[in-house]
């Protein structure tokens, strides 16, 4: 090195947002109680920083920083230690901070954790404290309620890297940042404050190993002090074991036998007992309390004794019939860098066999193990290349990148280097701009066409998923284009030095077989039924397609399933897309690939949304949003916050529609997502309709359906025509709607998405004047019964049910209101259902549910006046109060002097305020108008 970064300190706390509100409500609470909490996570996870945060947040009266360390012999009992904080803290309550506990002398844990337990019957103190999770939480602390801290996800750790280092780390270095960090911050910064600013950059080689056991120590602290010979034999064999095991903890027996070969004959039988304070022992399985205390146990321990206890480790496996984990151990006991290629062959051929148990994470740690020993250029590069394969797989592209750049640094033959490329535009797919993704594909694609026509189809189909989500129709269409007449010819062998191939990952977004197989049909049909789809012909696309479809009734594989998930979409086939995407997430789950689990919830919850069951949708996408985040692919965790938000815009919850846009939102415009992008922005217009703001959705929607450059996405925009239709109307727009009716006629005309026939009768209903709307309603809602969807029911009933009370025909609109107040009720869409409501209150109609009284000074209002009194009360203008209740302004003007004769107030401000204090009053009697 020649020299150290200068580490920024960090702007803002990365991640954390549960624990940070579990915090704040202990804060919020001491205005009127005492509370108590203990929050617990390994070194390094930002306990001390969280401890900070709450201090300088409290701002009700004092706070006390115990601070960490043994010496507290002043304080002997829980009562004087109470004693103690009440007088400090006077009339006003008192924050007391314990950072690092677990420190303390066993007297004063004890006080400090009777304090806790004790009623607080004069004063209100809150008492914060923080251990350490390394090690079992002390019996003192036992029964308080606790916060766990996690490892930052791999977008929060980028966040967190990028503040610190003001975006200055070459994209190759930051890669590997992150997977050594493996979301610690603490760790990250330690190791970027360890590189120079050249090796920051990738000017110079990074040190190697990158986290040393100094860097380690570092971040872990003392945690490992003060421990016999016996208990470091256990703690080393284990933190080593775990490095060839499928989890973070591995069987008891074999380590025992292992740390019986590490010690000498004369020395006692080891035992488990008393298990040293790092480890964890249930169901005859260990593990440490933490990964970065493992990790310092491996790197710190002395080297010889380091390769004793892997050479020991595969002496058992491999006695015990567990050839791949025993040769990776053994391979890490060796001496040297030096390569080793008989050991590298060996390893590399049992990777290879399909017929040995291993996860995808052990396939990608020998093949990576087997390239570091080999010395022939191309071999080492094929090898790390199939590793970062099934790094992928595993959900880890942060280990995978860092393997393609090693393959880089190699020779290679043109198959090799069309394989790298493949692995390198799925990770930039799932994770990256997808535009970059679409050329790495297709580069992909052109490398192996040759040798691997196979797997040039199926880059050149993962081609076109990255044009499809870019929005990209032109790049998409020639993408599709046919097959070369070869793809269906046998390939011609694959010429390597190396004596054993690497057995072929599969993957979703791309479709190979193995290597020297003829181009699967599914690849074709797929293909071929996407590009008629997208052309305009459904009679063409609906064969091949179809074929894909119905293949999934004998596929198990999650790959083809989740082809077949994607075809059903395609066709508007629902039903067939969830039994596909159920049947995917259950072979994905069951094979360990994690990088198929967000794609299989992802078909789940478009399918769910397609059929209009928003909180099947929202469980789906709930689920693949956490798993995308920890398997770090941010661009479906995109895809999955735009179906969050349009769940949440039936219902409630204006924020969290506005979380969940903005965050899918910030991701695709970084990343060039526009289908993603369009879904957020479907869902923010959707919302401001639902809550009665039809000149907000306007304006958003026609920006996504409205000719223009800025159109929405190709596949997507025409599904918000109805709700830009409906917005333009209440807005007094209909000129606006003639240009998208046409094309979305068409588009109902094609049959693929089982909702439009319905939809489309409902837009010319409100386009119709009327003595043609009322047939067209009922036309719609006839379709609707044929096509299902509660949602799009209900909708369709609330506007004719609207339409009929404004013909004067109330007997008709309280059944048609009533029914869609129902249909809004089961599926969930309380937004949708206070507008029924409030149209069933306008006909002096009571509504059942939870809107059925009205806060008492509100009761002096008629049903019209309290509905133009809350809207506004929301902000809302007198034009826009008449265009969502589809009166005059000169109506709303008279109603809205009424108001503020009936309730004393002089402007909209005091009106806002009345309004807010009487909903919150909660209910009353009803309104005067309801019988």
């Amino acid at each position: 090195m020649t020299g150290e970064t200068t580490v920024r300190t960090a702007v803002r706390i990365h991640g954390q947002s549960a624990q940070r509100q579990a915090v704040r409500a202990l804060l919020e609470g001491l205005s009127t109680h005492s509370g108590h909490l203990l929050v617990t996570g390994e070194p390094g996870l930002g306990r001390t920083a969280l401890l900070r945060w709450a201090a300088r947040s409290f701002r009700a009266g004092p706070v006390l920083d115990l601070g960490p360390g043994p010496d507290r012999g002043a304080r002997g009992t829980a009562e004087e230690l109470l004693g103690t904080l009440r007088a400090a803290a006077g009339e006003a309550p008192v924050l007391v901070c314990a950072d690092d506990a677990h420190l303390w002398d066993a007297r004063a844990r004890a006080a400090l954790g009777r304090a806790a337990g004790l009623p607080h019957t004069a004063g209100r103190v809150g008492l914060l404290l923080s251990v350490a999770s390394d090690r079992a939480v002390d019996p003192e602390f036992a029964h308080l309620p606790v916060v766990r801290l996690d490892p930052l996800t791999p977008s929060q750790a980028g966040a967190l890297l990028d503040d610190v280092t003001g975006g200055a780390a070459d994209p190759a270095v930051r890669e590997e940042l992150l997977a050594e960090a493996e979301g610690n911050p603490a760790l990250l910064l330690a190791l970027v404050h360890r590189l120079s600013p050249a090796e920051l950059r990738g000017h110079r080689p990074l040190p190697r190993p990158l986290a040393d056991a100094g860097t380690l120590a570092e971040v872990a602290g003392g945690s490992l002090t003060g421990l016999s010979a016996p208990a470091r034999d256990l703690l080393l064999t284990v933190a080593a074991a775990v490095r060839a095991s499928d989890g973070p903890d591995v069987d008891a027996g074999p380590v025992l036998d292992a740390v019986r070969h590490l010690r000498p004959a004369s020395a006692p039988v080891p035992s488990l007992e008393p298990l040293p304070a790092p480890l964890a022992l249930a169901d005859d399985r260990l593990r440490f309390h933490g990964p970065l205390v493992r990790r310092t146990v491996h790197a710190a321990a002395a080297p010889d004794r380091r390769r004793a206890a892997h050479r020991a480790l595969a002496d058992v496996l491999e006695a015990g019939g567990q050839p791949l984990p025993g040769l990776l151990h053994r391979s890490w006991s060796l001496t040297g860098p030096a390569p080793e290629p008989a050991l590298a062959d060996r390893l590399a051929a049992v990777a290879a066999d399909g017929t040995v148990p291993a996860s995808y994470r052990l396939r990608a740690a020998a093949y990576a193990r087997a390239a570091e020993l080999t010395a022939d250029g191309p071999a080492r590069a094929e090898r790390y290349t199939a590793a970062a394969e099934y790094a992928l797989l595993a959900g880890r592209p942060d280990r995978a990148r860092p393997l393609l750049a090693a393959a880089r640094g190699c020779a290679a033959p043109a198959g090799v280097r069309g394989r790298a490329e493949l692995v390198r535009g799925l990770t930039e797919l799932r994770d990256g701009p997808v535009g970059d993704a679409h050329q790495s594909l297709l580069l992909a694609a052109s490398l192996l066409a040759a040798d691997a026509p196979a797997d040039a189809a199926a880059a050149a189909l993962a081609a076109a998923d990255a044009a499809w989500a870019a929005g990209d129709l032109p790049a998409c269409l020639a993408t599709l284009v046919p097959e070369p007449p070869h793809s269906h010819q046998h390939p011609a062998p694959r010429h390597t030095d190396t004596p054993h191939h690497p057995a072929r990952p599969v993957d979703a977004a791309a479709v190979p077989g193995d290597a020297g197989r003829p181009l699967p049909d599914p690849v074709r049909d797929h293909r071929v039924g996407m590009r008629a789809l997208l052309e305009g012909r459904l009679d063409r696309a609906a064969e091949p397609l179809g074929q894909v479809v119905e293949r999934a009734r004998t596929d198990h594989r999650p790959e083809g399933l989740l082809r077949s998930a994607s075809a059903a979409l395609l066709l508007g086939d629902v039903e067939a897309a969830r039994r596909a995407g159920a049947r995917a997430l259950a072979a994905a789950r069951q094979l360990g690939s994690d990088a198929l689990v967000p794609r299989a919830l992802e078909y789940l919850a478009y399918a769910e949304l397609r059929a209009g069951r928003h909180p099947q949708a929202r469980t789906h996408a709930e689920e693949g949003l956490r798993t995308a985040l920890r398997t770090g692919q941010r661009n479906t965790a995109a895809h999955h916050r735009a179906v969050l938000a349009l769940a949440a815009s039936i219902e409630e919850e204006p924020d969290v529609v506005a979380r969940h846009v903005t965050a899918a939102l910030t991701t695709a415009r970084r990343h060039g997502l526009a289908q993603a992008a369009t879904l957020a922005e479907w869902a923010a217009a959707r919302a401001d309709l639902g809550r009665g703001r039809p000149l907000d959705a306007a304006d958003r929607l026609g920006l996504l359906v409205l000719p223009g450059p800025g159109r929405g996405h190709f596949a997507v925009w025409r599904l918000a025509v109805p709700c830009f239709v409906e917005a333009s109307v209440l807005a007094g727009r209909h000129e606006d709607t003639g240009a998208v009716l046409t094309d979305f006629a068409d588009w109902a005309a094609f049959g693929a998405d089982p909702q439009a026939a319905a939809q489309l009768a409902r837009c010319h209903a409100l386009l119709a004047p009327p003595d043609r709307a009322d047939d067209l309603y009922r036309q719609a809602l006839a379709r609707h019964e044929e096509a299902g969807g509660d949602f799009e029911r209900a909708r369709t009933a609330l506007l004719y049910g609207k339409w009929l009370r404004r013909r004067r025909r109330p007997r008709e609109a309280r059944g048609r209101l009533g029914t869609a107040l129902a249909g809004f009720d089961r599926c969930g869409a309380g937004v949708w259902a206070a507008q029924a409501r409030g149209e069933l209150r306008a006909l002096g109609a009571a509504s059942h549910g939870g809107d059925a009284g009205t806060p008492t000074r509100l009761t002096r209002l008629t049903p019209q006046q309290l509905r133009i009194a809350r809207h506004v009360a929301e902000g809302a203008t007198n034009r826009e109060v008449a265009l969502t209740l589809a009166v005059s302004i000169r109506t709303v003007d008279y109603h809205l002097r009424k108001v503020f004769a009936a309730l004393g107030v002089r402007s909209r401000l005091e009106l806002a305020r009345v309004v807010e204090q009487a909903e919150h009053a909660g209910p009353a009697e009803k309104t005067g108008a309801q019988p």
